[in-house]
């Protein structure tokens, strides 16, 4: 189980298992992670357009600081919470990229125990 957790982790961050299959006639929106431009598909969710941009990880754990990512894809798990113009612990994994939106990393609420 957990070479099979680090096989898929790995195939994550090279960007071999989210990636568009093909270019879709949907509309090219931009958002802006952390001041960077990032070009998505319009109902794409937020999270699934930022890891097929290239971005490694969504958010750091709150006790380790350890990077996570996307687990779930539908909102159970908060491994994909961000903030999403200006809104705090949002999960990006529910919510569609809209033009012009600002998506932050969120800082851990618990910095050192």
């Amino acid at each position: 189980m957990v070479q099979l957790l680090k096989v898929l982790n790995n195939s994550i961050q090279k960007g071999l298992m989210l990636r568009r299959l093909q270019q879709s006639q949907d509309r090219v929106v931009t958002i802006r992670f952390e001041e960077i431009p990032i070009q998505a598909q319009e109902g794409e969710s937020v999270a699934a357009a930022l890891l097929i941009a290239g971005v490694r990880y969504l958010r750091n754990a709150q006790v380790s600081g350890k990077p996570r990512m996307p687990y779930c894809w539908m909102g159970v798990c908060y491994e994909c919470l961000l903030e999403i113009d200006g809104e705090q612990n949002q999960q990006s994994c529910l919510i569609t990229v809209k033009d012009g939106m600002h998506v932050r990393r969120q800082s851990p609420a618990i910095k050192e125990l």
